[in-house]
């Protein structure tokens, strides 16, 4: 009979980010090392990704870590919020390591829209730690929030690895496309957190 007691939701969350992270960095040096060698990692920029994923991954806890010493009340770890945020950078390398993006044609598409939806939930739920009125400000400022995130995303891909690149000639529309997606997915964060907010508070 097994009598050890059940993980608690946020000890599980802890585990879950702690993974996403180290395996989003161990799949970074792999393609970093191999980047010339294996045609899936080529000119992707993975020597800027291996400094700036980590980076962006660790900038919500940080931000956060930096609150609760502003505020020592705030105990509780927001390891769910965590791990949403850094989902998608996991999902991204690992889309180029299975060499998804040249294998798959809807794979890009579904990424954008997917990868906005998680990291814009992450940031919502974090958010909506405080309260809004009216609770669909909340829905409002994720979805904007997001469509900002992904204008910046795409800069950051442009200048990294696209104006050197082997997708320069097809960069315009990808770029409008990844954008919509991204703020598509960001909207539909936004709803389901606005929903979540305002019946955690009626």
């Amino acid at each position: 009979m097994n009598d050890r007691p059940a993980r608690s939701p946020a000890a599980v969350a802890a585990v879950v980010t702690v993974v996403i992270f180290a395996a989003t960095i161990g799949q970074l040096l792999v393609a970093t090392v191999a980047g010339s060698t294996l045609p899936q990692f080529e000119g992707k920029g993975f020597g800027a990704r291996l400094i700036a994923y980590p980076l962006l991954m660790l900038v919500v806890p940080a931000l956060w870590a930096l609150s609760r010493r502003r505020q020592p009340t705030v105990t509780a770890v927001p390891w769910a919020a965590f791990a949403l945020v850094m989902a998608p950078f996991l999902v991204d390398v690992t889309g180029n390591t299975l060499d998804l993006y040249d294998t798959l044609p809807w794979w890009d598409d579904a990424n954008h829209f997917v990868n906005w939806a998680l990291l814009c939930g992450g940031l919502g739920l974090l958010l909506g730690r405080v309260p809004w009125s009216p609770p669909w400000a909340l829905g409002l400022a994720v979805t904007g929030l997001g469509s900002v995130l992904a204008l910046v995303w795409e800069l950051g891909e442009w200048y990294t690895f696209i104006r050197h690149g082997t997708e320069l000639g097809t960069a315009y529309q990808d770029t409008l496309g990844d954008e919509a997606l991204g703020t598509l997915g960001a909207a539909l964060a936004g709803a389901l957190i606005g929903v979540r907010h305002r019946q955690a508070n009626r």
